[in-house]
């Protein structure tokens, strides 16, 4: 158990107007509604328009939180966004959202751990603040997919799409929210889940798709189903908790098929789940924080629940978190 000192104390989301049903797909690539659903859950996912980028999704999600929250920002001082679509190389996302929020003092880093962003940027947000080197923290997860999607390759365009969502963590000794964290990373089996960007080889071996995002579904699957419940056990075991102290969980929503699989190897109802790719698809960084927000909004996420947050997945990378929620 640690010893937190950070509490979430907001949340807001933003997904763009622009819809791509399946019925859509089935125009553009050899595929049909029944199908993808089936393999997916997916029913539609939401489309960034030409000008729209992973920054402008991420000061959405804020203005959202601060809206509903009735927070203020000016006074953050570290913005990390979890991002692998930022808008450039340099400067970050997190820096153009310090610009279009106009926050003044701040340190701005994006973080890239693909689909474990968002509870990576969690577990380094709980970090600071509790190290006393930071007070209030925005972490943003926030997606672009459609932008390095190849709308050809029946395999990944039914899969993904746009999004963000984003937290407050404070310093509050009295009520912190980490509860327990647990990562880890299978580098070798990086060439099953990329994106090439200057390098178009890995460990000495070519990759065949360039500048688009690559993935062997097969293998991420096999891995997945078989190291996250492995971790989800592991975290529970540095913690006082059992799994039947959860109350949700929120796993990154890449696919139901997925969730399924380590729900029914983790001994956790498939009805405590919360996931978001029904409607939004597989949004990376962004899953997580859309699917809290979803279960904020539909009144399931109450204060004094526990939640077991887990992200999986480019790297191969994972990292879970244990929180009290208790916004």
């Amino acid at each position: 158990m640690n010893t937190s000192k950070a509490k979430i104390t907001a949340i807001g989301s933003y997904v763009p107007e622009k819809r791509l049903t399946n019925h859509r797909l089935e125009e553009l690539v050899d595929t049909n509604d029944e199908w993808i659903v089936q393999r997916t859950g997916i029913k539609e996912r939401r489309i960034a328009e030409d000008h729209e980028h992973t920054s402008d999704i991420s000061v959405k999600a804020v203005e959202n939180l601060m809206e509903r929250y009735q927070k203020s920002v000016e006074d953050v001082d570290m913005i990390i966004v979890c991002t692998m679509t930022p808008d450039f190389k340099t400067p970050s996302v997190a820096a153009l959202v310090q610009a279009k929020l106009g926050i003044k003092n701040t340190g701005a880093i994006d973080l890239n751990a693909a689909c474990a962003g968002f509870t990576y940027g969690l577990h380094v947000a709980n970090g600071m603040v509790t190290a006393g080197l930071n007070k209030k923290v925005l972490v943003i997860g926030a997606e672009t997919f459609s932008k390095i999607i190849d709308y050809s390759d029946r395999s990944t365009c039914i899969l993904f799409g746009d999004g963000g969502g984003a937290v407050l963590v404070e310093f509050d000794e009295q009520q912190p929210s980490f509860i327990a964290s647990h990562m880890a990373t299978d580098g070798m089996l990086g060439k099953n889940l990329y994106c090439t960007d200057l390098s178009k080889m890995m460990f000495g071996e070519e990759l065949p798709v360039n500048g688009f995002i690559a993935q062997n579904g097969r293998e991420v699957y096999k891995w997945a189903v078989n190291t996250v419940p492995k971790g989800m056990a592991a975290l529970m075991g540095k913690t006082d908790f059992e799994m039947q102290d959860v109350n949700w969980f929120v796993p990154h929503s890449a696919n139901l098929r997925i969730i399924e699989s380590i729900c029914s190897r983790s001994k956790i109802s498939l009805e405590q789940a919360i996931y978001s790719l029904e409607y939004f698809g597989n949004t990376s960084a962004a899953t997580i924080p859309l699917s809290l927000d979803k279960g904020v909004e539909e009144g399931k996420i109450q204060t004094g629940d526990k939640l077991l947050l887990y992200g999986f997945g480019g790297g191969l990378t994972q990292a879970g978190l244990l929180i009290n929620w208790s916004l």
